[in-house]
């Protein structure tokens, strides 16, 4: 993809801006891009996204050939699994030609009819972008809490309410809600709002029908930490929690004594996190991590004695080995979600203290994960497995008798068969010696001698697992004989929470060098070759992917950067910006001389330098409040400025959508079949 075969790019004018922090000066040339009310920014945009429809028209009939690709591996009519809850199924449905999904419910009886609570497509006709965020009926069954917006931004929703017996919304309108959950008496609901940084800071109370002003319930000070409202499973308790990366604290509420005060359950204390969930009989359970029991442990606390940890009684040990990913409390059973070796599990254990059970399952690289399980006396307990190769299974497991049934297998109409393609689990050698884990995907049959396009996809921060989900659209590009390879580098928490710990604050570089020893790892087994190995992530993924570039620029073949977080100095620097304090305890604190220089090192936009760079291909959200557009906007605009060499370097800005692109699912597939088609131009002969 050279440049030379096109008209000159967009080109954004340089006015240094000097910037001045502990000595050390630097010159931002782009910082006017940061101002999206200057009509030249507008302009500047609208320019880059006709540029990049330039050069990829010419493949246009591929990019629908992908597409149909894309579409045909996707039931376009389908069904959801059934889910009862308080005497009703509850269930979702897809229409061919529909972006959006409705949602039903139906009272347990097979004579029952179908209720229809909300149909997103009509809701989100004459909407560019439209996200259904969430919804709660309430205990009674006759409303129904929802949010939603129209910017595809992932906060500032606004809560409405549907009576579900006349399907009409009643008057209420809350702004800028992030979470809520309704009290027993199915009239007061509890919502959290966000500050002018979306920080969600403050839980307020509103009864249903009334346009009168919500009542404060709590309002958090400390603006590390982030506030959000639910109940537990039992449905006795109304939680509120304050939460930062390494702290939190739960205050808790009886649901059936709405204007009642909330009692925290035990204080904050720093770097000790925690969670409660409610037994009607036993008392409550309770997650806990500290410095000192890294990947977590369960507690019992009992009634009226909750509040000295010295009386809670152990259930699940801490385990250098084994990380609590997450738990359930049934009114029999505990279920822990855990992760071994970079493997997730399920335990299921029986509250009389007489036994547990590890859900077993059949292949050396997968995913499992429990699925939806409201109802604090079910007996089973659904989850949802897959793998690269497996497409995604929800069973049903009796949680006594453990006998195992199959709710529904991903139907993929195209056709799919598992044996024609190999999952591998390798791990590459990082520069100090740590094994990363890798899982990788390529159709059976391919030689592997070193030739062969491939696509490393990472993400490596927040302790979020990248893990080998069964992704029906990577099929077009393995299918095409590429190596689909994903590196669950530090940062994550594939390997445990030591594995996340070694990947933030001042040890973030490790995320980026064991990125490149995997990508090193494809060369020396002869999965692929320099020049044929494209890199892809998003959002902090994004950051990964273009500090491995500015530390490898003309090892790789070509470049995905979704939404990348690039400009991080400027980002981390500036306290006005959604969400940035929160983070100082991943990235560090810049207003601080160690933390400064540190990330300063490594800041994508900040580190690059004259290079011969592949194709790359930026994109951006403008209405995303998690990376704002002006950082893959400038970000390219200096790659361009530095680019030695001829290769294409494009920037693709959605500028009706936000952090997660196009919110209706065809046009999603469309914006992926736009990306393969730019990946096959850069690593194959694909014209």
């Amino acid at each position: 993809m050279k440049q030379y075969l096109y008209p000159a790019p967009p080109v954004a004018a340089s006015r240094p801006v000097e910037f001045h922090e502990f000595g050390n000066t630097r010159i931002d040339p782009y910082f006017w891009l940061n101002d999206r009310n200057n009509p030249e920014v507008m302009a500047y945009l609208k320019a880059e996204n006709e540029y990049c429809n330039l050069v990829m028209k010419e493949n246009e009939p591929l990019q629908e050939e992908i597409f149909n690709e894309l579409k045909s591996r996707i039931k376009e009519e389908d069904m959801s699994v059934k889910i009862p809850n308080n005497g009703y199924y509850y269930f979702t449905r897809t229409l061919k030609g529909k972006q959006y999904p409705l949602y039903f419910r139906q009272k347990l009886s097979s004579s029952a009819e179908e209720e229809l609570i909300f149909d997103v497509n009509a809701m989100a006709e004459g909407q560019s972008a439209f996200i259904f965020s969430d919804y709660e009926v309430s205990p009674d069954n006759n409303f129904a809490a929802y949010t939603y917006n129209t910017t595809g931004s992932f906060a500032e929703f606004t809560l409405k309410i549907r009576d579900l017996r006349s399907g009409k919304d009643l008057p209420d309108q809350l702004e800028n809600v992030q979470s809520f959950t309704w009290a027993a008496d199915s009239k007061t609901l509890f919502y959290t709002i966000g500050n002018e940084s979306l920080r969600p800071y403050k839980v307020l109370r509103h009864i249903a029908g009334t346009l009168e002003k919500d009542t404060p319930v709590f309002e958090e000070n400390d603006e590390l930490l982030n506030v959000s409202v639910s109940k537990t499973l039992s449905n006795d308790y109304i939680l509120i929690e304050s939460a930062s990366f390494t702290t939190s604290e739960v205050r808790m509420l009886k649901s059936d004594q709405p204007n009642g005060n909330f009692q925290v359950f035990i204080p904050r204390e720093k770097d000790v996190m925690y969670g409660v969930e409610h037994h009607k009989d036993l008392g409550f359970y309770v997650y806990y991590k500290s410095p000192r029991s890294k990947n977590g442990m369960i507690y019992l606390a009992p009634f009226g004695k909750f509040s000295d940890p010295k009386q809670w009684k152990v259930i699940f040990p801490h385990d250098e080995k084994v990380k609590i990913e997450n738990y359930e409390v049934f009114e029999n059973h505990l279920i822990v979600q855990i992760r071994n070796n970079g493997l997730t599990g399920l335990r299921i254990y029986n509250l009389d203290g007489s036994k547990f059970h590890n859900v077993a399952f059949p292949e050396p690289v997968y995913v499992v994960s429990t699925y939806s399980n409201p109802e604090y006396s079910q007996k089973v307990l659904r989850y949802s497995y897959s793998s690269l190769n497996r497409p995604t299974t929800i069973y049903q497991i009796d949680m006594d008798t453990h006998e195992v049934q199959i709710l529904k297998i991903q139907d993929i109409p195209s056709g799919f068969d598992p044996d024609k393609y190999v999952v591998e689990r390798r791990f590459a050698r990082a520069s100090d010696g740590s094994e990363v884990p890798m899982a990788i995907l390529y159709r059976k049959g391919l030689e592997l001698n070193g030739s062969n396009p491939a696509l490393l996809y990472g993400y490596g921060a927040y302790g979020y697992s990248t893990d080998a989900w069964f992704r029906t659209s990577i099929l077009s590009l393995v299918d095409r004989g590429f190596v689909y390879a994903i590196a669950q580098v530090r940062g994550g928490s594939e390997m445990g929470e030591q594995w996340y710990e070694d990947g933030k604050l001042m040890k973030k570089k490790n995320s980026f060098t064991d990125f490149i020893a995997c990508a090193q790892f494809l060369v020396d087994n002869k999965y692929s070759q320099p020049k044929k190995i494209g890199i892809m992530g998003g959002s902090a993924g994004g950051l990964l992917v273009a500090a491995a570039l500015n530390l490898q620029p003309e090892f790789f073949g070509a470049v995905i950067a979704d939404v990348p977080f690039v400009d991080v100095i400027n980002t981390m620097l500036d306290k006005t910006l959604p969400l940035t304090t929160q983070e100082y305890e991943q990235w560090g604190n810049p207003n601080k001389n160690e933390d400064y220089f540190y990330i300063l090192s490594y800041s994508p936009y900040d580190n690059i330098k004259p290079a011969h760079y592949p194709p790359i291909l930026a994109t951006a959200g403008l209405n995303d409040s998690q990376v704002r557009y002006h950082e893959p906007a400038k970000w390219v605009a200096k790659l361009r400025a530095n680019n030695t060499g001829d290769n294409i370097i494009l920037l693709k800005t959605n500028m009706e959508s936000g952090h997660g692109g196009a919110t209706g699912r065809y046009d999603a597939l469309r914006e992926l079949a736009f990306e393969w088609v730019f990946l096959l131009r850069a690593l194959t002969a694909q014209p």
